[in-house]
């Protein structure tokens, strides 16, 4: 799973969703599907995000293992 650190720099830098999107090129709708992690953003965009905070991508977004559904080895079996 792809998280993010997008609320805890957009606090820092104290902008909105709004500017933050306007800065990215993107959506604020957008902004708040990649907070929420309910949506994986491109590699062009995440870019254009860790661009706007000047970090490196590494530092705004990073994978986590999913954790297995329990009922998915019931399912296998």
């Amino acid at each position: 799973m792809l998280q993010n650190r997008l609320k805890e720099l957009r606090a820092r830098e104290g902008i909105n969703q709004t500017k933050m999107a306007q800065l990215a090129g993107v959506s604020r709708q957008t902004v708040s599907l990649i907070e929420r992690g309910e949506y994986t953003p491109s590699v062009l965009i995440a870019l254009k995000i860790a661009q706007v905070f000047k970090e490196p991508l590494e530092r705004v977004f990073w994978l986590t293992e999913e954790k297995e559904d329990e009922n998915s080895e019931e399912t296998a079996k």
